[in-house]
């Protein structure tokens, strides 16, 4: 194997290893652009056709990967209100008693401030957090899942009214 050969082959090797710590997949493709170039020094293509070839398949890899769903930019989305980024968004918290849109509340054992979503109600006891942000879950009024759910509840609630 010549030096063009180990040349393709460090090359690849050292762009799958680079690909490794970076995430993405844009390495990987120009690795296989690489692995294309160490094919064609195999077939005894001449330099520059290797190099072209080379260019061409990691080009065309990189422009498919970046029209499929895993090269897709990702918009940006706000972290007080992705409830993939906070774990709380989407629970559910029961609030006593509202002062001009605000309260205190008890949420996983420590006393949280709470802030209540333009337009809500302040007369429902369930509210499910919309955002956090800093010490203050902001929150809206639970709604129910379904007529059944709701009538489960109520029927739960009211078997301990009178236990």
């Amino acid at each position: 194997m010549g030096p063009h050969g180990v040349f393709w082959w460090i090359g690849a090797g050292v762009l799958i290893v680079a690909e490794l710590m970076t995430g993405t997949f844009y390495l990987l493709m120009i690795a296989l652009g690489f692995l294309v170039g160490a094919l064609s020094y195999e077939l005894g293509a001449s330099l520059d056709a290797q190099l072209v070839v080379a260019a061409l398949v990691a080009l065309v890899a990189v422009i498919a990967l970046r029209r499929s769903r895993f090269g897709r930019r990702r918009r940006m989305v706000d972290a007080s209100t992705d409830p993939g980024v906070n774990l709380d968004i989407g629970s559910t918290v029961p609030v006593a008693a509202w002062h001009e849109g605000r309260a205190r509340t008890m949420y996983r054992g420590a006393e949280w401030d709470v802030e209540l979503a333009p337009g809500e109600p302040e007369d429902a006891h369930l509210y499910e957090i919309k955002a956090v942000r800093g010490s203050c879950l902001i929150v809206a009024a639970k709604r129910d899942g379904g007529a059944s759910a709701g009538a489960h509840a109520h029927e739960a609630h009211e078997g301990t009214r009178h236990a």
